[in-house]
């Protein structure tokens, strides 16, 4: 492993271009960096000034390259997510969109921007942002919960089982798009093949997801890894349609360590007058069992991390002020394939997801047709930091990790770090050889 280049400001989404260079984007930058693989310099760099970006979840977030970019000059687009003030006043109405650069291979810079889908729903907190260009040549946009139903956020309903009506739709009202995985055309209108739900074709393509922050695609599948609340983040494979249960599901179907607390229909006291608490739910917040829930079109996870028992003890002295950090999660940040055919034959067919509290990246091997994982699921690739986001070099011999700047992580004995080796940096990895028999 070596350093490739430190002091990137919240580095997010990094990406292997057609250009063999390392495209970044930075969440508080907000820039979108072309980087060396051979040397770490910046090769050039786009600052976006629209961007608005907080102390949360918010700033520049996810990009995609289309395949043509370098090769066909009628698709030389490079598409990003980010979020930005709607409001023209003194006020701030955060909401996130698409938008669209061209690429001027000759002046090495984007230009011609174009929005594609605006006023989506936008928070600090729980914004997923992973965007991905599929094998059909259309956009795949996660969008998560907005942190509906936790800390400052708390009295805010949760959407994520919320379907949009065809009104909604017609004005362009996305409100209903919280906690879904979108599918887009590249022009960002509606696909005529998106499944209809509800009676109502949107650009929903699955619902009921807490914080999907990775999706790749793998032989032609769509998968989508995302945060759990104290137990079970997802390993997914989506289908158009499907009803990932969130949040009145947490992980599998099987009524053990959750039950989903609306606090924001609290009654009669108003959820603005309770404190919040990760673990005492007030008497006047109504709850509902996993066992409740019933729908035709649920969508079980591939695995999770982790399930634990009905009775199992959240609160660990190891881990003061920082809960978080002992609860049985890896915190899911990034997605990727590794496919077979690459440099170690062992990880053949793999999904590559990185953590933000292990310092790892989780290795799941898929079967042959793709519906389950192999096997134990290994983390690989460990250091001290908080993993954001991979890319794999083609040929799969060299691995990039980008890291947060901050933030806490299990500790190298247990219990909690905020200590981190190399923050704000991208990682390489490259393959020497083989060990063993």
């Amino acid at each position: 492993m070596r350093v490739l280049t430190s002091g990137l400001a919240a580095p997010w989404e990094i990406t292997w271009g057609p250009d063999e260079l390392l495209w970044v984007t930075e969440r508080e930058g907000p820039r979108i960096l072309r980087v060396s693989a051979e040397d770490g310099s910046i090769v050039s760099a786009f600052t976006l000034p629209e961007v608005l970006q907080t102390s949360g979840q918010d700033g520049l977030l996810g990009l995609a390259l289309h395949p043509d970019l370098l090769s066909d000059d009628s698709s030389p687009f490079v598409y990003v997510a980010y979020t930005y003030d709607a409001d023209p006043g003194a006020g701030v109405d955060r909401r996130a969109k698409l938008r669209r650069f061209t690429f001027d291979l000759d002046e090495q810079v984007l230009g011609a921007p174009l929005d594609l889908l605006t006023e989506l729903p936008a928070s600090n907190d729980h914004n997923s942002g992973r965007l991905v260009l599929g094998p059909d040549a259309r956009l795949y946009y996660t969008i998560g919960d907005q942190g509906s139903n936790q800390f400052s956020t708390v009295c805010n309903p949760n959407r994520a089982q919320q379907l949009p009506a065809a009104g909604e739709i017609a004005a362009r009202d996305y409100t209903k798009y919280a906690g879904k995985i979108l599918r887009i055309e590249l022009d960002g209108s509606i696909p005529a093949d998106n499944p209809v739900l509800a009676g109502v074709r949107s650009h929903i393509y699955s619902y009921g997801h807490r914080n999907a922050q990775g999706i790749a695609f793998a032989a032609g599948r769509l998968y989508a890894d995302e945060h759990g609340p104290k137990s079970d983040d997802e390993l997914n494979l989506i289908t158009g349609g499907g009803n990932y249960g969130w949040p009145n599901v947490s992980g599998y179907l099987d009524g053990q360590a959750y039950v989903y607390a609306d606090w924001s229909a609290s009654a009669p006291t108003p959820c603005a007058e309770l404190e919040y608490s990760d673990y005492v739910i007030p008497e006047s917040v109504p709850i509902s069992l996993e066992t409740d829930f019933d729908a035709a079109d649920f969508v079980p996870p591939l695995a999770t991390f982790y399930t634990v028992p009905d009775d199992y003890v959240f609160r660990d002295p190891d881990c003061p002020r920082n809960d978080y950090i002992c609860w049985p999660t890896i915190a899911p940040s990034s997605l990727d394939f590794y496919p077979a055919g690459s440099a170690v034959p062992g990880w053949a067919s793999s999904l590559l997801l990185s953590s933000l509290k292990q310092g790892a990246l989780f290795r799941a091997r898929l079967s042959n047709d793709g519906q389950s994982i192999i096997g134990a699921i290994e983390p690989v690739l460990r250091t001290q930091n908080r993993y954001r986001d991979l890319a794999i070099q083609p040929g799969g011999a060299v691995i990039y990790i980008v890291t947060d700047p901050a933030g806490a992580m299990v500790g190298p004995g247990g219990g909690v770090s905020t200590e981190t080796e190399q923050p704000g940096s991208i990682l390489e990895f490259t393959l020497e050889g083989f060990s063993g028999g």
